[in-house]
This record gives structure tokens, C-alpha cells and sequence, in this order.
């Protein structure tokens, strides 16, 4: 099928017209992704992307937030979708929309939710991918949204739980560059000392905005 016929097709999709097919839009995720003749169709097709991720099942779903992962395009309609999914018990959606929702969002609800997951979730696993994303994926922030990532990092690394402060620095190192002698084994006193050095650092970044 020509590529303009699949944007019509698309088109008619996304506006849920009576006779809307969703046939040529799955023929370019299913059973394989076709990312270049998805990425020609513009951001134009998310919206319809959403749609018939609202409408699949579990593994069709995972294909459709993986494909919004390597889209990388804003579109609030895919973190509504994917927003509904951040808690599911599908480990391999659970990763796929954790991983995708800094790639269609630049909100800071997303960064609320995977710092809630970073730290609160019964899976280290969960915690972990999550930090990954907080690390690596949310490329639409603002500088100033960035200071609210940071911010809520640094208070990560006061949690009980060594695992969630050694993500949390991790992903703060990451995402900065810079570690400030922050141990996460280290005693309280010396990781406070720490984090207080952080905290200096943050002050003077947000001042030099």
C-alpha cells in the first residue's frame, strides 16, 4: 500500500469515522515494527497510535508503547494511554510503558510516577527500570522541570532502602554528570553530608537558569 493511502487510512482511524479501518496503521506495528514508514506518516498519527493501543490486548499494547518509545514524539493522547498502564501487573508492558512515557511527555506528573515507582514499588525490578527512565528518557523536560527531577532525586537518597538511594544517585548521575562523593553503603552521617553538598549544587544550578 502507498504510503498516502496508509495516511488516509490512518486519518480516517484517528478521527473514529464510521467506516475508520485501523488496518494499514497495524500493518506498519504488527507482527513487526516498520519505524522509517511509521516516522514518515509525521506526529500526525499518534493520536490513532493511542487509539488502537486503548483497544488491543496486552502483547499488542507492549509493541505499541515500544513504538512510541522509538517515535520519541510528544503527544498527549499516548501518555493518557500509557498513563492507564503504569501500574499494570504485565512485567512486559509495565517495562515498555515505563520506558515510554518520557518519550511522549514532558510532564512532571511522569516524573511523579516513576519516582512513586522508583521507590515505592514491591519489585526491585520495577525500581530499578524506573530509575533507568529517570535516568535516560525524559527528553522533553524543561530546564526547569530538570531542577524538579533533581530535586526529587536528591531527597531519594535519604530513603531507607539502599537499593532505592543507590538508583536514585545513579540516575542523578546520569542525568548531571556528577556525583559529589555520594555512598549509599556509607553511614548516615557521611551520606547526609552528601546529599547536604547536592542540595548546595542544586541551589546554585536553579540560580544560574
Amino acid at each position: 500500500m502507498a504510503l498516502a493511502s496508509v495516511a488516509l487510512t490512518i486519518a480516517l482511524f484517528a478521527t473514529g469515522g464510521p467506516h475508520a479501518a485501523p488496518t494499514a496503521l497495524e500493518s506498519l506495528l504488527f507482527p513487526s515494527l516498520n519505524l522509517e514508514a511509521l516516522r514518515a506518516q509525521g506526529p500526525g498519527v499518534l493520536p490513532a497510535m493511542a487509539r488502537l493501543y486503548e483497544a488491543s490486548a496486552v502483547p499488542r499494547r507492549t509493541q505499541i508503547a515500544n513504538a512510541f518509545y522509538a517515535l520519541g514524539w510528544k503527544s498527549p493522547e499516548a501518555k493518557r494511554a500509557l498513563m492507564a498502564d503504569v501500574h499494570t501487573p504485565d512485567p512486559d508492558l509495565r517495562l515498555s510503558v515505563q520506558w515510554a512515557l518520557g518519550r511522549v511527555s514532558g510532564d512532571t506528573d511522569v516524573v511523579d510516577v516513576l519516582l512513586d515507582s522508583m521507590q515505592n514499588d514491591a519489585s526491585p525490578l520495577f525500581r530499578d527500570k524506573a530509575a533507568c527512565a529517570l535516568a535516560h528518557d525524559q527528553i522533553h523536560l524543561s530546564d526547569q522541570q530538570k531542577v524538579y527531577l533533581y530535586e526529587r532525586l536528591i531527597r531519594a537518597m535519604r530513603d531507607p532502602k539502599t537499593d532505592v538511594r543507590a538508583i536514585a544517585a545513579k540516575a542523578l548521575e546520569i542525568q548531571t554528570g556528577q556525583r559529589k562523593g555520594f555512598d549509599p553503603n556509607a553511614p548516615q552521617a557521611a551520606r547526609e553530608a552528601a546529599i547536604r553538598t547536592w542540595e548546595r549544587w542544586l541551589v546554585t544550578y536553579r540560580a544560574n537558569l
